[in-house]
């Protein structure tokens, strides 16, 4: 579908009444900062009050799940942990699936690194069997250098997510793909792997958790590349809100194409 055909807060090949389970942005699809955005609450509600479920799925991996927790609870809402999906928790899943019991060169904050190993994943910053990058915010050059001697040795490199930059109330500081830029320029590898959003393994995490299929799960975000990328390429719907990062302006140079747009999330409660 081409985006000229696509009308803002409209549903009309009724696409949201298969849907029993909505993936959903945090920054700028629910909140802002610490400002929940217009009518995300009753929506929210409405969402559980018409049987239906919802989780949180970021690919921030520099905050364990402890801080989203905390955060959302300071804002009124307290939620299970099963309802929140990190690239973190994805990473873990993928690492059980395909290197169990191997041990982990982790490039993470100390957050990270206290969830991985109550997570069960050994670590060890001398002879590890692999590499898992992340958004680590403690980085110094210490790390880099340590990182690349190993991705220069070609342990397999797998990355929590590939965001080049993650926004902040003051702007943007740079994030993983970062990261992985600077690694490249040293050891030319890029990852092997990349698990979070717009990839199938947080995908596949998700609906794991969920117990959803593709077809009952949208994906709802803010992001082209990323969020609505996550959905379109996996089988989901793709709902692209207005309330964050992206504009309409940005879709006819967009590869992505979202099944539906709304302003924000408030204008899907009608279709529910």
């Amino acid at each position: 579908m081409s985006d000229n055909r696509i009308k803002v807060n409209a549903d009309p090949d009724h696409l949201l009444d298969r849907i029993r389970c909505f993936a959903l942005d945090m920054d700028g699809t629910i909140y802002l900062g610490e400002q929940w955005i217009d009518g995300a609450r009753d929506f929210l509600k409405c969402v559980e009050e018409t049987g239906r479920k919802y989780v949180f799925m970021t690919n921030n991996s520099s905050k364990s799940a402890d801080v989203y927790y905390e955060k959302l609870e300071r804002m009124g809402l307290k939620i299970r942990p099963e309802q929140l999906i990190t690239s973190g928790h994805a990473t873990v899943d993928y690492l059980k699936k395909n290197f169990a019991g191997k041990k982990v060169f982790l490039l993470g904050n100390p957050m990270l690194t206290a969830e991985f190993e109550k997570m069960g994943i050994p670590l060890d910053d001398e002879h590890p069997d692999l590499v898992i990058t992340a958004f680590d915010t403690s980085l110094d050059y210490k790390k880099m250098c340590k990182v690349c001697d190993f991705v220069r040795e070609g342990l397999p490199y797998i990355a929590t997510h590939p965001d080049f930059n993650c926004p902040t109330e003051t702007g943007f500081i740079p994030d993983a793909g970062s990261i992985h830029a600077f690694i490249e320029a040293s050891t030319k590898r890029r990852p092997d792997k990349v698990i979070g959003k717009p990839n199938r393994e947080i995908v596949a995490y998700t609906l794991k958790m969920t117990h959803c299929t593709e077809e009952e799960t949208a994906m709802v975000g803010d992001r082209l590349y990323t969020d609505i990328a996550a959905g379109v390429n996996n089988g989901l719907t793709g709902i692209f809100v207005l309330s964050g990062e992206a504009q309409l302006k940005d879709l006819p140079d967009s590869d992505v194409k979202p099944h539906l747009i709304f302003d924000s999330v408030k204008q899907i409660i009608p279709y529910l």
